[in-house]
């Protein structure tokens, strides 16, 4: 069972010396670099461009995947904090013999929580299925019987989490260890710690998907190994247990899709107003003043106003579970999202059933989905096209053009091909919406 002693490790990778958390300078932790690093990397601005509800949305209060990314870093570090707290008060040697404070538990969580969608493809979740379906239904099927079978299930089953893990962790461009992040951060970050096979669904929140590519797996194994955190036991397989502030980065991106999703539904119009007393009132009961309520004259402001109640509520119910839990958690036994036992569980499935219903199937969502799912299918076969067409000696002119002008920045001539075309669909996936839009036009010649 791993303690929170190796739970907070501040080792990074290609660390020589071990990092003593009584030696750190407390004005600039090396929890709160790994915030710094995710904030100033392109991966992390990139996600400006990126959908969270609506693609490329002309409207400018619709929330993008960054600023969904900095709002969940911020109720994440509400709910490392007020966690750390509890925490160090029923563990007093953290403090007192290692030297750690509230605030780590709250850096940790906040610098995770910053980087949760950062793996993520253009075109919200739907870009995850044009990649996956590309290998599994499309030309990328051509590639099936070449590749291990670990690999096409990573390919065909594309994942943005462990996508993520991949860009934090790689090494690029004479950047050895990628963002070389703290492995309480990847770990934290880390919410399915397990390979794409075998693949054994099970009703465990851990289990729902993968959380790194083959190309990684030995890197994880080492950010595993350092964290304490045990391995599942079923025989040899790459499935591990969570690092238990995952609870809390997932905690955190749960309350603020679920609230502020449905915020941008009703701003909106795609949800009427009166929908977000009716579920919202239950939530907020405990602390809403009727009389400022009253006073709020339009309906973006009574919005706000509720959802600040709302997320606070979700906030404390949060903390409550986790520490109720701990015991478990620590032991790598409980196995479900803190929301799933939340005390407003039947509040958040009543407002998730609304967004599904007149946002995420509204149809300017699904209208702009098929065009995602169209832009992104006919840049990867040109992509991989022009790639495997280079290491057979065979490149069309029309192929060096797209390595030449898309891919300059990848020397692909000594890559086998597992590695290659993993390489080109992450870098597909960090493309921003109005890029990938781009790149087709330009691959069709509709943009001259």
């Amino acid at each position: 069972m791993p303690t929170w002693e190796t739970l907070l490790s501040l080792k990074r990778q290609g660390d020589k010396n071990k990092r003593i958390r009584k030696e750190q300078d407390d004005t600039r932790l090396g929890f709160e670099v790994d915030y710094d690093r995710v904030i100033f990397s392109s991966e992390f601005r990139s996600l400006q461009d990126k959908t969270q509800v609506i693609p490329l949305s002309k409207t400018d209060f619709v929330h993008t995947r960054l600023t969904h990314s900095l709002e969940v870093s911020v109720v994440g570090r509400s709910l490392g904090r007020l966690v750390g707290k509890k925490v160090l008060e029923k563990h007093p040697q953290l403090k007192g013999t290692h030297g750690h404070h509230f605030n780590d538990f709250g850096a940790i969580v906040a610098a995770a929580a910053l980087a949760h969608d950062i793996g993520n493809p253009p075109f919200g979740h739907s870009g995850e299925r044009a990649i996956g379906d590309y290998f599994k239904f499309g030309n990328g099927k051509r590639f099936k019987d070449k590749l291990p079978e670990v690999v096409y299930q990573d390919l065909s089953m594309f994942e943005g989490n462990a996508n993520g893990f991949k860009l934090l962790t790689n090494d690029n461009y004479g950047s050895p260890g990628g963002l070389r992040l703290s492995y309480a951060t990847l770990g934290a970050f880390t919410k399915y710690p397990k390979a794409s096979l075998p693949n054994k669904p099970t009703k465990q929140v851990a289990d729902k998907k993968f959380g790194f590519f083959n190309q990684q797996q030995e890197k994880f194994q080492d950010v595993a190994e350092e964290l304490g955190l045990e391995k599942n036991a079923d025989g040899d397989e790459v499935r591990y247990k969570r690092h238990p502030l995952a609870f809390l980065v997932e905690a955190a991106d749960d309350i603020c899709y679920t609230i502020i999703d449905f915020e941008d539904g009703i701003n909106l119009g795609l949800i009427q107003e009166e929908y977000a007393l009716e579920y919202l009132s239950k939530i907020v009961s405990k602390s809403i003043n009727t009389e400022k309520y009253s006073k709020l004259s339009t309906t973006k402001n009574r919005i706000s106003y509720l959802r600040s109640l709302a997320i606070g509520a979700l906030i404390e119910d949060a903390v409550s579970l986790f520490m109720e839990n701990e015991d478990a958690i620590l032991k790598g036994d409980y196995h479900q999202a803190l929301l799933d036992k939340s005390a407003y569980k039947v509040q958040i499935e009543d407002i998730i059933k609304i967004s599904i219903k007149n946002i995420y199937q509204s149809q300017e969502v699904l209208d702009k989905e098929i065009a995602g799912y169209k832009i992104l299918t006919k840049i990867l076969d040109d992509f991989t096209t022009a790639v495997e067409h280079q290491h057979a000696g065979n490149a069309s002119n029309f192929d060096k053009l797209i390595l030449k002008n898309f891919l300059k920045d990848f020397d692909f001539s000594g890559s086998k091909l597992e590695d290659w075309l993993i390489d080109v669909c992450s870098f597909v996936a960090s493309l921003t919406d109005s890029n990938a839009l781009r790149t087709y036009r330009k691959l069709t010649g509709s943009d001259l």
